[in-house]
């Protein structure tokens, strides 16, 4: 079990015997046949076993006689467990291990060949940088100081997926699955996250997601904070701004109860550029994910802006504030990035500069997914199979990031 074994220097059973406790408390949430959960426990052994695939055949190869092709295939693209509740039953016992932060919302590219699999189409992905055949997973992950976990799954089914009733049938998606945007499917899984027995934590994310107004809202209106990264052109109210309703155009004007801005919004870079003489300053934060590690210092600008999507109709109630945040280091010309946050105004700088810096982490976890456990690696043409695989490759990796963190772990020289 050789990734096991790279994780903690200790004898092939002791770590067979942990996995196998761990794998019994994790999928016993989600699964009560004995079959489920011993096909679930091989599963999880094949996922952490040395070798480049982690699909369903080499998988069951590299297991030897201990498992059933045709029972492990059942159990994966059609046996009715939910994964939800694996991915809830992992985070519950992980979250609190790993010293929580923030929660990253990101989505993923799985490249693949044919157009068979759930989800496949030609789409840009991230992951590739450019557009290409693939499948779109949207995630979001707790990030701490002492690892990650992995809070949820949602594969995005483009449009002409969901209106194809040939290949919806072929792919077992079922008929109450219907068209979300990676929007939608972003915020349900935090909100969902949301209610589970894990601590919340401010939500970070990409200009996609960032750019989103109504994202933003109902994530406020929901209790959470976030941190977002936006483009130079999005255009926010400086801090002065001042919102009223205008005075009526005589006698026969129109009355109006609406408040409208005493000035246009601003592209953030402009508005930036034009604090940066008075506002422009020099913050110390941690930026790694030790924190015995040496301090990083840059130069921000911080502002408290207001942003309204069709601001030139008015606005029945005065915009919230949100923070604009822009990060203009000393040996460059103009700034380098911007973010939108809703944290209270009495937030201390360094955190809201060590937050905008941290979404980067959520790559290490998908170097880890990818890499090591084969998160991309499922070739079934099953909906619910995708699903599955993504939760046991999030069980596999919560027990090796627990490994990890035991106690008497022996780290590299």
């Amino acid at each position: 079990m050789a990734v096991i074994e790279v994780a903690r220097m200790d004898s092939a059973v002791a770590v067979k015997e942990r996995l196998e406790r761990f794998g019994r408390e994790v999928l016993a949430e989600a699964m009560n046949r004995p079959a489920q959960m011993a096909n679930g426990g091989l599963y999880l052994r094949g996922l952490l076993e040395e070798g480049k695939r982690k699909s369903l055949e080499p998988l069951v190869a590299r297991l030897g006689g201990d498992a059933d092709y045709q029972s492990m295939q059942q159990f994966l693209t059609d046996s009715p467990w939910d994964a939800a509740l694996v991915v809830k039953a992992v985070a519950e016992r992980l979250a609190p291990r790993v010293d929580v932060e923030a929660w990253v919302l990101d989505d993923t590219g799985f490249p693949k060949q044919g157009k068979r699999s759930p989800g496949v189409k030609r789409q840009y992905s991230g992951t590739l940088g450019k557009v290409g055949n693939c499948q779109i997973g949207v995630s979001v992950h707790a990030v701490g100081a002492k690892g990650t976990v992995p809070l949820g799954w949602a594969l995005y089914l483009p449009e002409v997926w969901c209106e194809d009733p040939e290949r919806r049938r072929k792919a077992k998606i079922p008929p109450e699955i219907e068209f979300k945007t990676k929007i939608e499917l972003g915020k349900e899984l935090i909100e969902r996250a949301g209610g589970w027995g894990i601590e919340r934590a401010p939500v970070l994310g990409d200009e996609a997601y960032g750019k989103n107004t109504q994202l933003r809202a109902d994530l406020d209106d929901a209790g959470f904070q976030y941190v977002f990264s936006i483009d130079k052109k999005a255009s926010v109210f400086a801090p002065e701004t001042v919102f009223s309703v205008p005075e009526r155009a005589g006698e026969v004007g129109r009355s109006t109860t609406r408040l409208r801005p005493d000035r246009k919004a601003e592209p953030v870079q402009k508005l930036i550029e034009r604090l940066a003489s008075e506002h422009l300053q020099t913050v110390t934060f941690r930026d790694t994910s030790d924190d015995d590690g040496e301090p990083l210092s840059s130069q921000f600008v911080f502002a408290r802006v207001k942003a309204l999507a069709r601001w030139k109709n008015g606005a029945e109630q005065e915009p919230r504030e949100e923070w604009l945040i822009a990060e203009w280091p000393e040996d460059q010309e103009q700034p380098s990035d911007y973010w939108i946050a809703n944290l209270p105004a009495g937030t201390p700088l360094e955190q809201l500069a060590r937050l905008a810096r941290m979404r980067w982490k959520i790559e290490l976890d998908y170097k880890q997914l990818k890499g090591e456990l084969g998160l991309d690696h499922y070739e079934g043409r099953s909906y619910l199979g995708w699903y599955h695989h993504t939760a046991l490759v999030t069980t596999a990796h919560a027990f090796l990031t627990l490994e990890r963190l035991h106690p008497f772990h022996q780290r590299p020289a």
